[in-house]
């Protein structure tokens, strides 16, 4: 694993902290560790303090390259917006309106033209 030169593990749904073996891949030119559940600091290492913010993105984690710093037990400080946007992010209410919109539109006009014979006909 030394010798590893990429690790893209987007999207994954891994969970926990980063382990600090990581900061010992020497080798490591990328790393992609976004949108999964990782939480806590970004081990400090001077390769993984080179990596863009972006690559941690969609964590609860803390530390640098991120702009947001950890207490000092290590842990990602409490961000009430960050709470509710977690909160809002399971459902897009904008696509369940539209598909709502797009049944109950759809189904009263073609509802009537089941019911009504005369309907039918015009």
């Amino acid at each position: 694993m030394a010798w590893l030169n990429s690790i893209d593990f987007s999207r994954d749904q891994l969970s926990g902290e980063i382990p600090p073996s990581i900061a010992n891949l020497s080798f490591l030119s990328k790393l992609n560790l976004s949108y999964n559940h990782l939480e806590g600091k970004i081990p400090s290492g001077t390769q993984l303090q080179s990596f863009e913010a972006s690559n941690f993105v969609g964590n609860n984690l803390c530390g640098p390259p991120l702009m947001l710093n950890c207490t000092k037990d290590g842990e990602v400080p409490d961000d009430n917006n960050e709470k509710e946007r977690k909160k809002l992010n399971g459902v897009n209410w904008f696509f369940v309106s539209m598909a709502l919109g797009f049944i109950v539109g759809f189904w009263g006009f073609v509802g009537p033209l089941f019911i009504f014979k005369a309907w039918r006909y015009v």
